[in-house]
């Protein structure tokens, strides 16, 4: 989670600005200084590449309630490309701590896929950026079979 944080600091301090569609889904738009994220996908994909082991990452919007992916690495259940545009359960495990400001770290369900995961909102001071949220995951092995 750290590395991820620390590469989207480097450009710049976040930000949510105007909109920008994800998947065809219309969404906040993403910044890390100049640098717009939605449908962007270096910075997940350098987490992923780099651990080589089924290593994902994601970059959230929040929009009216919901935390939109607008940059993963996560894929689609059925395959067919990267799951943006989806949104994080709004009943599932995770929601809860970040309702409540809180990171999560542990066992959660992306998608119908079980993951050890961890959430944390972009920032030094958790609640500045309750809006922008990093998730770093590494699917379990029961989901690889």
């Amino acid at each position: 989670m750290a590395k991820l944080i620390t590469m989207a600091s480097q450009l710049g301090s976040p930000r949510l600005d105007g909109r920008a569609a994800v998947a065809g889904k219309d969404a906040p738009a993403l910044y890390f200084g100049s640098t717009l994220i939605n449908n962007r996908f270096g910075l997940v994909d350098t987490i992923s590449k780099e651990d080589g082991k089924g290593m994902t990452a994601t970059f959230f919007a929040k929009n009216n309630g919901e935390y939109i992916r607008v940059s993963t690495s996560v894929p689609k259940p059925d395959g067919t490309g990267r799951a943006t545009g989806t949104i994080l359960n709004p009943t599932g495990e995770v929601i809860a701590a970040i309702r409540e400001g809180m990171p999560f770290y542990g066992e959660g369900t992306i998608l119908g896929v079980p993951y050890t995961t961890g959430y944390a909102f972009q920032g030094r001071d958790w609640s500045s950026h309750r809006d922008l949220l990093c998730r770093l995951s590494e699917i379990t092995l029961t989901s690889r079979s």
